[in-house]
C-alpha cells in the first residue's frame, strides 16, 4: 500500500523517475532540488539572502479561540499597531461555551474586538472549523499560510501550510520572519485508483505509519505527484493531506489540476487558481510510493495515528492485535489507570461503543455523502453504539441539508452537530469509562478523547475512515470494513457552495484598522507575568522525568476542558504535566520561589547546599545564577502546535528542557520563543536522575552570546557530582538573543527586532 525508499530520486518532466545512479547528466540533487514545487513557493516568500537559511513571509495567518488571545497579547505588548497581513481569527475551540462560566464568550468577544482594532477576519463560532474556512476562503495557489494549530497543511490547493506556536505568529504579526534551514523535500508519488469503500483517511494512516515512528519525514516537506493524484477528487486529497501533520513533516504541496481549477470555481475564487507542477528536472530526497488501488481499510489503534492495523488483520486477530496495544496503552498511562481494549471482543469481534466523523480530516462534504449512502435504509439501532456527524462548515452543512444527506443520515439515527473542533481535542462527545470511539478525526492520543485518567477514567480511540465508521454503524457497532459493504457511490452529488453564511455573519476587516476601537476584556484575560532576562549561569532543578519514547504537548498542557483558560496564563500554568506527571506544578512552584527569594537577596538553603558542591564560592555564585525548573524527555513535543507546552513552564519558573529530540519543530520553537533553553543530549549519554536533582550549566549567557554548541554540565545528585556534556545546536542569531532576552516579548520590548 505504502512504501518509504530512503533514497534520492529525479522526477523529470512530472513523469519519469530517475535514481542519482542513473542520472548522467542532470543537474547536482542541491540545484535540482529547486525545480521542486515546494522551492518555487518557499524562494517566492523568502527574504533571505543565504539559500541555505530561509526566512519566510506569510500570505495570511489564522487562529482559533484557543490560541489567538495569546498572539494578540504577545504582539500588542510587544508594539503591534495592526495586523500587516489578513489574520483569521475563528471560533471553532472553544464554542461550545461549557466550561468556566464567561469565559469562552468573553475570549469571543475580545477576538472580534481585536478584529476590529487591527484589522482581521473574525469568524463567529460554529461557522466552520478554522481550516475548513482557510480553504474556503484563503487557499490559493502559490500561497503560505502559517496557523497556530498543527494541522494547517493546505497543499492539495497549492497553499503550503504550516501549524506553529503563536510565538511563530506573532513574529509575522511584527512584520519578522519564519527562520528555518533550507528543508529537504519527500516525493510521495500516487499511483492507481482507491477501492470502493477505501477512503482518505485510510491512505492517511497507511502513511503515518510508515514513516512516522522511525522519523523518516521529520522537518521535511512532502510533495504530492504522480498519475495516482487524478483519480482522486479534492475532498479526498485534503483529508490524506491533512493528517500528514501527523507524520512529523514540516509542510505539504501536491501538482495542481483541472479537479484544483474545478474547486476555485465552485468557491467562487477562479483567481486563486494557478497550475503548480516540478520544473522538467526536479530533485528529491527520498520517495513514498503509494498505491491506491491495494490500500485497505485501516484503524489507527489507540494511542497515535501510526499504530496503524488493516481492519482485516484486526478481524482475523482481535485477541492478539487489541492485547499488545493494550499492554503498549497501559505503560504509556504509567499506572494511573488500567485501559481494557480486550473487552471490547465479544464473540470474537471488536465491538466500538461510539462513533464519530468530525473536523477537518471528517466532516467534509465527500465523507457524509458517502457515510449516508452506506447507512441508506439501514439504522445505527438502539443499543450503546451511537454516532455523531459535524460538517466542517454552515456552506458544508447547507449543501448536505439541501441534497437530502443531512435526513438520510438522520433517518438511520446519525445527530447531525454544528461545525465544532471539540471531539478532536477532548471537549466533546466524550465516551464512557473503557470506551472505545472510533472517529474520523485527526489524533487518537491519551486524553484526546476527554477521559481524565488521573481521576480513574480512561477512553481510547481507534481513527477510522468515515465510510468504515458508517458501516461499522450499520452493523450495529461491531467492526466493519467499508470495502466490505455493497453499496451505491452517490456520483450525482456534487458540493455546492453556498457562501451566504460567511457573507452574513464573518467580519472581514482586513484593511479597515480602526485604532480608537476598545477591545473587550473579560475577567479570565490577563496580560502576561513579567520575565527576567537569562542570567549569568543557570542552576536547573528537575521538575519532571519522563522517560517514554514520545511526549506530546497534550501531556505537557492537556487539551479538553483546560482548553477554556488559555486566555489567563497564571490559571492555565496549574494544568502543566497534570495527567502524566502531577507532581511538576507544585515542584516547579517550589522552584520558582527559591529564585524569587535569591531575587530579594536571601540565600535558599538547598540552592546553596547545590552550588557548594562545584564551587568554593558559593554564595557569590549564587547572586548570578538563575534557579529555574527543568523539565526533561526523551522526546517531547509531539502533537499540537500549542504555546502553552513551553509558556506555562515559563509561567511556573522554567528555564530549560532536556531531551535527546524534539519530536517536532514547532515545539523547539516554543521553547526558545518563551525562554526556555532547548539542551539536547548526545543518543549515546545515560540520564539516569530524578525529580529534584540538580543540572548546574555554568557561564551559559556567555555560551549563547559566543555561539558555543557543547556546553559542559554538572548533576548535582545525592551529595555527587556527575560532568555532562549537554548540546545546544542550530540556534539562529534572532533565536539566541530570544533567549538572551528571557523571551519573544522582552526581545521585541529591548528593540532588538527595529
Amino acid at each position: 500500500m505504502v512504501k518509504y525508499y530512503d533514497e534520492g530520486v529525479y522526477l523529470l518532466n512530472g513523469e519519469k523517475l530517475v535514481s542519482p545512479a542513473e542520472a548522467g547528466e542532470l543537474p547536482a540533487p542541491e540545484a535540482a532540488r529547486e525545480g521542486t514545487i515546494a522551492y518555487s513557493v518557499l524562494r517566492a516568500h523568502d527574504k533571505s539572502d543565504d539559500p541555505k537559511k530561509l526566512r519566510v513571509r506569510f500570505d495570511a495567518l489564522m487562529s482559533h479561540d484557543i490560541t489567538f488571545v495569546g498572539i494578540i497579547q504577545t504582539a500588542r505588548a510587544s508594539g503591534m499597531k495592526k495586523f500587516p497581513i489578513p489574520y483569521v481569527l475563528t471560533n471553532c475551540h472553544n464554542s461550545l461555551c461549557a466550561v468556566g462560566g464567561t469565559i469562552n464568550e468573553d475570549d469571543h468577544g475580545f477576538g472580534l474586538s481585536a478584529a476590529k482594532k487591527y484589522g482581521g477576519i473574525y469568524v463567529p463560532a460554529n461557522q466552520a472549523v478554522c481550516h475548513q474556512f482557510m480553504r474556503e476562503k484563503m487557499a490559493s495557489c502559490g500561497g503560505m499560510i502559517l496557523g497556530s494549530d498543527s494541522h494547517t497543511r493546505y497543499g492539495c490547493y497549492g497553499t503550503m501550510g504550516v501549524g506553529e506556536g503563536g510565538g511563530e505568529l506573532a513574529k509575522q504579526l511584527l512584520e519578522n520572519t519564519w527562520d528555518i534551514d533550507a528543508p529537504q523535500v519527500v516525493l510521495v508519488w500516487l499511483e492507481g485508483k482507491p477501492k470502493h469503500g477505501v477512503g482518505p483517511h485510510d491512505v492517511a494512516i497507511s502513511l503515518c505509519g510508515e514513516v512516522f515512528p522511525k522519523g523518516l519525514v521529520k522537518n521535511k516537506i512532502l510533495e504530492f505527484a504522480g498519475p495516482g493524484v487524478k483519480e482522486l477528487p479534492m475532498d479526498y486529497r485534503i483529508g490524506i493531506d491533512v493528517m500528514t501533520t501527523e507524520t512529523s513533516c514540516l509542510s505539504s504541496i501536491w501538482v495542481t489540476d483541472e479537479r484544483v481549477k474545478e474547486y476555485y470555481d465552485v468557491v467562487g475564487r477562479p483567481e486563486a487558481y494557478k497550475e503548480l507542477k516540478p520544473a522538467p528536472v526536479a530533485y528529491y530526497d527520498a520517495i513514498v510510493k503509494v498505491d491506491l488501488s491495494t490500500q485497505e481499510c485501516m484503524a489507527a489503534l489507540p494511542f497515535h495515528p501510526s499504530n496503524a492495523v488493516t481492519i482485516h488483520e484486526l478481524q482475523a486477530d482481535p485477541v492478539g492485535i487489541l492485547t499488545k496495544a493494550q499492554e503498549a496503552c497501559n505503560k504509556q498511562l504509567g499506572g494511573q489507570v488500567e485501559l481494557r481494549l480486550t473487552d471490547k471482543i465479544v464473540d470474537g469481534k471488536v465491538v466500538a461503543d461510539q462513533g464519530v466523523i468530525v473536523g477537518c480530516s471528517g466532516g467534509m462534504y465527500d465523507n457524509l455523502t458517502e457515510a449516508a449512502a452506506i447507512l441508506d435504509g439501514k439504522s445505527v439501532g438502539d443499543g450503546y453504539f451511537n454516532l455523531s456527524v459535524y460538517p466542517a462548515s454552515m456552506p458544508v452543512g447547507m449543501a448536505i441539508t439541501r441534497d437530502g444527506t443531512a435526513a438520510s443520515l438522520m433517518a438511520a439515527g446519525a445527530v447531525i452537530k454544528p461545525a465544532f473542533c471539540g471531539p478532536c481535542f477532548g471537549a466533546g462527545d466524550t465516551p464512557g469509562h473503557n470506551g472505545l470511539s472510533i472517529r474520523h478525526a485527526t489524533r487518537n492520543f491519551p486524553n484526546r478523547e476527554g477521559s481524565k485518567p488521573g481521576e480513574g477514567q480512561i477512553a481510547a480511540v481507534a481513527l477510522m475512515d468515515a465510510r468504515s465508521i458508517a458501516a461499522t454503524a450499520a452493523n450495529g457497532g461491531v467492526l466493519t470494513a467499508a470495502s466490505d459493504v455493497d453499496y451505491a457511490e452517490p456520483v450525482e452529488k456534487k458540493y455546492v457552495f453556498d457562501p451566504s453564511p460567511y457573507e452574513k455573519r464573518v467580519y472581514f476587516g482586513f484593511g479597515k484598522a480602526q485604532p480608537e476601537a476598545e477591545l473587550k476584556f473579560g475577567p479570565n484575560i490577563t496580560d502576561w507575568p513579567r520575565f527576567h532576562a537569562l542570567g549569568e549561569n543557570l542552576l536547573c532543578r528537575l521538575a519532571a522525568v519522563i522517560f517514554d519514547e514520545v511526549t506530546t504537548t497534550d501531556e505537557l498542557i492537556p487539551s479538553g476542558e483546560t482548553s477554556s483558560y488559555r486566555s489567563n496564563p497564571i490559571r492555565l500554568s496549574d494544568f502543566a504535566l497534570s495527567r502524566r506527571v502531577p507532581e511538576y506544578v507544585p515542584a516547579s512552584k517550589a522552584i520558582r520561589a527559591m529564585d524569587e527569594a535569591r531575587r530579594g537577596g536571601e540565600a535558599p538553603a538547598e540552592a546553596l547546599e547545590a552550588l557548594r558542591l562545584v564551587s568554593d564560592q558559593p554564595e557569590a555564585l549564587l547572586k548570578d545564577t538563575d534557579i529555574v525548573s527543568c523539565v526533561f524527555a526523551k522526546k517531547p513535543g509531539d502533537g499540537s502546535a500549542r504555546e502553552q507546552a513551553a509558556s506555562c513552564q515559563k509561567v511556573l519558573g522554567g528555564g530549560a528542557n532536556i531531551c535527546y529530540e524534539y519530536a517536532t519543530k514547532r515545539y523547539r520553537s516554543n521553547c526558545i520563543n518563551w525562554g526556555l533553553v532547548p539542551f539536547t543530549l548526545d543518543a549515546d549519554t545515560p540520564f539516569d536522575y530524578a525529580p529534584g536533582d540538580f543540572v548546574f550549566v555554568p557561564r551559559i549567557r556567555e555560551a549563547i552570546r559566543d555561539k558555543i554548541e557543547k556546553i559542559p554540565a554538572q548533576v548535582i545528585s545525592g551529595g555527587k557530582v556527575t560532568e555532562l556534556t549537554l548540546n545546544l545546536t542550530g540556534l539562529t542569531d534572532t533565536e539566541r538573543q530570544i533567549l538572551l532576552d528571557g523571551c519573544l516579548m522582552n526581545y521585541y520590548a529591548a528593540g532588538h527586532a527595529e
